[in-house]
């Protein structure tokens, strides 16, 4: 699924996903996780459970963010976190995004919007 999604946006963003690596050893990924629309991406991350509250999550989307500035066609970046999750909003809040609203996913349940500017 990450292949063809990957696929699909390297056309106009690349990279498309980038892999969290501490030393040597692969601790998680972030990506782009849907295909962009208009000036906006929207992006996911996942971090290994034994590696989970080191940082890395929080490292990794400081360092897109980072990324997407340097982009002038993006005027902001979103993810979707679960309710149940809140580490990881704690992740996107430390990063400066704001909730926008929830929603209802088909396949993970409620989940919380959030978006942040990138110009």
């Amino acid at each position: 699924m990450l292949r063809a999604l990957a696929k699909s946006i390297r056309p106009d963003f690349s990279p498309a996903s980038w892999l969290i690596i501490e030393g040597e050893e692969v601790v998680g990924l972030c990506s782009i996780v849907k295909t962009p629309a208009g000036d906006s991406l929207e992006i996911g991350y996942g971090i290994c459970a034994s590696r989970r509250k080191r940082g890395f999550a929080s490292g990794a989307v400081a360092q897109v963010l980072e990324w997407a500035r340097s982009d002038p066609r993006l005027r902001s970046v979103r993810a979707e976190t679960s309710i149940d999750n809140p580490a990881s909003s704690q992740v996107l809040e430390r990063n400066g995004f704001r909730q926008t609203g929830k929603r209802i996913d088909p396949e993970d349940g409620p989940v919380l919007c959030w978006e942040t500017a990138v110009v």
